[in-house]
């Protein structure tokens, strides 16, 4: 497994548009269909990556309780399905269920979505403020495949917290790592 670190996209940025196919309802969602109220979490997944798969039960254990405080949390898979079948939208449906997603997982096709965030790794998190401006990027927590680090989530929970709070995230901030995003090559 390749470990890639975040790209780190600029504080303050403007979340990007998108409309993609929520594979857990079959619906195309936007941006604004899904964001919070408080702060939106986005975050780039897939079904396959060790990373993902370590950071999965806090994934799902951090969007239960903040969904329920306004911060509503959206995954993506922008993965080559061609070359990386396991990541394909009926499986990502299949995965969303198994794993209890509360959240949509949508399906970047066309890879457009992963390049206007500039993700890199999965997994990578992202979080915007209630004007939807980037307040943090990076790690969920410390804790890797294998480094014994138990996984706690504080990263990403620290930056959530401040945003419902009203106070400014720590511009101290991790890049993420993980396996590199799979880009089609033409």
């Amino acid at each position: 497994m390749a470990r890639t670190p975040s790209n780190m996209l600029p504080l303050g940025t403007k979340a990007p548009k998108f409309e993609l196919l929520d594979t857990v309802s079959d619906k195309k969602c936007s941006l604004d269909d899904l964001k919070g109220e408080k702060g939106t979490v986005i975050m780039f997944i897939c079904n396959h990556c060790p990373f993902v798969i370590h950071v999965n039960p806090m994934i799902v254990k951090l969007a239960k309780e903040y969904q329920e405080k306004g911060i509503s949390f959206v995954a993506i898979s922008s993965n080559d399905v061609e070359n990386y079948p396991q990541d394909a939208p009926h499986l990502m449906k299949d995965k969303a269920q198994e794993e209890d997603y509360t959240f949509p997982y949508l399906y970047d096709e066309t890879q457009e979505v992963a390049k206007a965030y500039d993700a890199a790794c999965t997994p990578d998190f992202y979080l915007f403020n209630s004007e939807m401006k980037l307040v943090y990027r990076g790690q969920l927590d410390d804790s890797r495949p294998g480094n014994g680090v138990p996984l706690t989530g504080t990263d990403l929970k620290n930056a959530m917290d401040a945003v419902l709070d009203g106070k400014a995230v720590v511009a101290e901030q991790k890049p993420s790592l993980g396996c590199n995003i799979k880009w089609v090559t033409t």
